[in-house]
């Protein structure tokens, strides 16, 4: 894809570079390597369009102030040809330089060639990344950090896609382990209580309401034929009956929340398939493993201080973790939860996935450096599996925190949450805040429909200027292409401010991608709708002067463009009126 920004900057970077070499056949400044420098924005764009520390990084080499280097090098530079217009000197050796005409007009250009496909770019090569998220456990009901991590998965596999990677989505079902066995004792002892009395809940056993509709509905629809079964056969049959449906209803909130997974991958494959245990082989065989009071043990103390050894860490440091060791297989032998994840993501290498990105609950923070280690020693680079850790989220209205739903009296659930607010306010709102960053989602917030609520900002935004594009053409005005020249009258601060911001949409995507951070595009986004708007009343586009008038037109399709671009590519509406 074209990028004007990025030609720019290489453009400025061999300008400058040729203007040292310049200063240095004059004998301004003396023979020398060429130092690193830096070409960025400057917080305050009245300063200039660009900025690059070139001057003070090469004060040690030229043994001169970087006010003289920064004096050689303008007086030096030709930014004819390029998209430059002129520079200045600032401060103790900062270089300032402008746009020219060509910069803004480029910019517009790209965007009317490139349509659709605009922001995209090869950044990722084409490589393998899944992201793995919200992989609920399948015995209850999904909840609101469920919401986020699925709002936040769904977009970061987005941005990742756009910036390049081919990136892939998939749910982890935990149809396996301890939590199934809870989940199973739940169930028969709701079921038995509905025709005996004396029938003790299971301390640790499964408090929701959900264990006793299953109960209630399976009795209603097979009546008391499983009271005198074996307790094993009756807890297979009560969890044969209720997992699907848990694993029914997971899917169809995410299908109603726009989410839609290249795989669920079900845990008790990687048992079946003999996955799990060729995993303990596997760490057995590398001398990993010891046996203690009839458990099979994983030397996670010994992996992970070799790992953050290598990683530069002190041994103080890693005293103050408190490692420990892993049990892998259980006395009853049974694998752990561990012991399964360590196979699953084995897995996810051996299906050719070059990157692994996990979205997990802060409260899972400890579990990081135990997975990295396990990878390692299973013969993976560690720093290919990447976990993006997410804060609570609490639910509010009228300033007050929300626990129960309205409707059920009951903690509130993804489902609910779905019931109550517009899903593209949802996927728009969890997507404003980092995912370190604890959030308050305001519920009177996301069911506005006025500029408060972010997603409607942008999207009004957006029907806007197709409603502006409308009466022009109702006017007999047919917007057209323009020439440079033409693109080249859009002088106005606000004009060029506006243009800056759209040229930055590829650079933002990768910053996102790179970051693992899909809100930085929400907030792009956010503020692209801000400066078109104060574009629109400041500048009219129509006006007497028809070229003028086409070259706003052309930057209102283009605003149309980039917004589109991001809505589309977070799966939310882009309404053409509102």
């Amino acid at each position: 894809m074209s990028n004007t920004l990025n030609t720019a900057k290489s453009q400025l970077k061999q300008a400058i570079i040729n203007a040292i070499k310049k200063a240095q056949s004059n004998g301004e400044l003396i023979e020398a390597q060429l130092p690193d420098f830096i070409i960025e924005t400057p917080a305050d764009r009245s300063n200039g369009d660009l900025a690059t520390n070139a001057a003070m990084a090469g004060a040690r080499v030229f043994r001169t102030a970087p006010v003289k280097i920064a004096q050689a090098i303008t007086g030096n530079i030709e930014l004819d040809s390029t998209f430059f217009e002129k520079c200045e000197t600032a401060g103790p050796g900062f270089i300032n330089f402008f746009y020219s005409k060509d910069f803004y007009a480029s910019v517009i250009q790209d965007v009317e060639s490139e349509g659709e496909a605009y922001g995209s770019s090869d950044y990722g090569k084409g490589k393998k990344v899944m992201v793995e998220f919200v992989s609920a456990n399948p015995t209850g009901p999904m909840h609101m950090g469920n919401a986020r991590g699925g709002a936040l998965g769904d977009c970061l596999a987005a941005v990742l896609q756009k910036a390049g990677y081919n990136s892939y989505r998939e749910f982890y079902v935990n149809d396996a382990g301890n939590q199934i066995e809870k989940f199973a004792c739940s169930l028969e002892a709701r079921y038995l209580q509905i025709y005996k009395d004396d029938i003790i809940f299971p301390e640790d056993g499964y408090q929701g309401g959900d264990i006793t509709e299953h109960a209630r509905a399976y009795a209603d629809e097979f009546g008391d034929k499983l009271v005198d079964a074996d307790s094993e056969i009756r807890k297979k049959t009560l969890v044969d009956y209720a997992l699907p449906k848990n694993i029914a209803k997971m899917q169809s909130d995410m299908a109603k929340y726009k989410i839609h997974y290249d795989k669920w991958f079900f845990e008790s494959e990687l048992h079946k398939s003999g996955e799990v245990k060729k995993v303990v082989d596997l760490l057995t065989d590398k001398g990993l493993t010891y046996e203690k009071e009839g458990a099979v043990w994983y030397k996670n103390k010994e992996v992970c201080t070799a790992l953050l050894l290598k990683e530069g860490k002190t041994q103080d440091y890693i005293d103050k973790l408190e490692l420990k060791d892993d049990v892998l297989i259980r006395q009853n032998g049974n694998p752990t939860y561990f012991t399964a994840d360590i196979a699953y993501h084995k897995n996810k290498f051996d299906r050719g996935f070059e990157t692994l990105i996990d979205i997990w609950g802060a409260d899972h923070h400890g579990h990081v450096m135990r997975m990295k280690g396990a990878m390692e020693a299973i013969g993976y680079n560690p720093d290919e599996f990447r976990v993006v850790l997410m804060q609570l989220v609490k639910l509010v209205s009228g300033g007050q925190v929300v626990k129960m739903s309205k409707r059920t009296g009951k903690a509130i659930q993804l489902g609910d949450l779905l019931e109550e607010v517009p899903v593209d306010s949802a996927r728009f709102l969890f997507n404003t805040r980092e995912a370190n960053t604890q959030m308050d989602f305001d519920l009177d917030i996301a069911v506005q429909q006025d500029s408060q609520n972010p997603v409607y900002y942008v999207q009004y935004a957006h029907a806007r200027i197709c409603s502006i594009l409308k009466a022009i053409k109702k006017d007999g005005i047919e917007p057209r292409k323009c020439s440079a020249e033409e693109l080249g009258l859009l002088t106005q601060p606000e004009e060029k401010e506006l243009i800056n911001h759209i040229a930055q949409f590829s650079d933002e995507i990768v910053s996102a991608a790179a970051d693992y951070d899909p809100t930085k595009i929400t907030r792009y986004v956010t503020q692209t709708a801000t400066l078109f708007h104060k574009f629109y009343n400041s500048c009219r586009v129509k006006c007497d002067d028809e070229s003028l008038m086409q070259a706003r037109l052309s930057l209102c399709s283009a605003v149309k463009t980039v917004i589109k671009n991001v809505l589309e590519m977070f799966n939310i509406e882009c309404p053409e009126s509102m």
